[in-house]
């Protein structure tokens, strides 16, 4: 997409393509505290070269709109599941689903470990200067065990109906899955027992209704996961380890990002690049 920079006025105002937020860019072997979320996480599991061009580099890449109706699907069911955590009482999907001994988790630190922008869950990664971050939708309790449950909210629109293991084994949710794990290893690391399987509460909107009449009519669906976050400490050193050097990873040969870039790179200064030669690492090497 074309995206155009605006100012709080929502002027449109000159684009860089520079972050202006020094701080919000690692320097290599940098001593002082910095945040990776994780959403930044995922990126550098996706295209090192992204990752590293966005978060030491400083790039500003496009952004994209925002996801308003899935974002309002979040705030209502968070009311809902709110209201059960402020009476402790077990919401309406859990009987149903045999997770009647389930009670949503009250803990004052809640609205902080949802708030993905300015807060979420916080580990210090070892003794690193790295501390990773990451905003859970929603945390429930075993009432029997005491263990953390993890519970992320998804709301899709399709016209058949959720089957719980194609739902985990579709690629396009592996990204689900590596923000369950995430979630668990920050927790774990905060020092709360966390129960081995966590949900999706996935909300799926209805199309076969005979009219819209001012009404979204979804079904809900819980689709357990087995989390597994063996793997993260090893990436995590991998990421690091990318933050700390000089020179520009190689691209995913699957990015797209990368690939158009290079293209609009090539067709802007068809005369300025070798032939053979990444347009992305002569500019920013």
């Amino acid at each position: 997409m074309i995206d155009l920079k605006r100012n709080s006025k929502k002027e449109p105002i000159k684009a860089t393509g520079i972050r202006a937020r020094e701080s919000s860019s690692y320097k290599p072997n940098q001593t002082t505290d910095f945040k990776i979320s994780r959403g930044r996480f995922s990126n550098f599991l996706t295209c090192p070269r992204c990752f590293y061009l966005d978060r030491v580099k400083g790039l500003d890449p496009p952004g994209t709109p925002g996801w308003t109706l899935n974002e309002t699907t979040d705030l209502l069911l968070k009311k809902e599941f709110d209201h059960c955590r402020e009476t402790q009482t077990a919401h309406r999907l859990f009987a149903p689903n045999g997770l009647g001994h389930i009670v949503p988790f009250n803990h004052p630190e809640m609205d902080n470990w949802r708030d993905s922008l300015h807060h979420g869950l916080i580990l210090k990664y070892k003794d690193t200067n790295i501390i990773l971050t990451g905003g859970v939708d929603d945390i429930w309790q075993d009432t029997n065990t005491q263990q953390l449950i993890i519970v992320d909210y998804k709301s899709q629109a399709k016209n058949a109906r959720v089957d719980k293991q194609d739902y985990l084994e579709d690629p396009y949710h592996d990204g689900y899955k590596i923000q369950m794990d995430f979630y668990a290893y920050l927790l774990k690391g905060m020092g709360f027992n966390v129960h081995p399987c966590s949900y999706f509460l996935v909300c799926n909107a209805k199309r076969d209704d005979n009219g819209f009449h001012k009404t979204m009519n979804f079904d809900e669906y819980l689709v357990p996961y087995n989390w597994n976050s063996d793997w993260i400490e090893e990436k995590v050193d991998e990421m690091i380890t990318l933050m700390n050097q000089h020179k520009i990873p190689e691209p995913n040969k699957c990015c797209k990002n990368c690939a158009y870039s290079d293209q609009y790179a090539k067709a802007v200064h068809p005369e300025g690049i070798n032939q053979g030669e990444s347009i992305q690492r002569s500019f920013f090497s």
